[in-house]
């Protein structure tokens, strides 16, 4: 799930791994083209595939794990 904070960030949950981190950059962040690589502020590095922007925050999106901090 991702969904804003408080000061207008985005932030990544996931439920099955309980990890709740600010994302500190997206590949794709325009009205047409949303998502891909997501760079987590704890190093984690997810990817969701590109789509229209969501009209409205939070989303649930599937999320694949490219790297992960140790």
């Amino acid at each position: 799930m991702i969904r804003k904070n408080d000061a207008g960030g985005l932030v990544f949950y996931l439920p099955k791994r309980d990890l709740e981190d600010n994302i500190a950059s997206i590949e794709f962040d325009t009205p047409a083209k949303w998502g891909g690589e997501l760079k987590l502020a704890s190093g984690g590095t997810y990817y969701i595939e590109p789509q229209e922007a969501p009209a409205r925050l939070p989303v649930s999106v599937r999320a694949k794990r490219v790297d992960a901090p140790e």
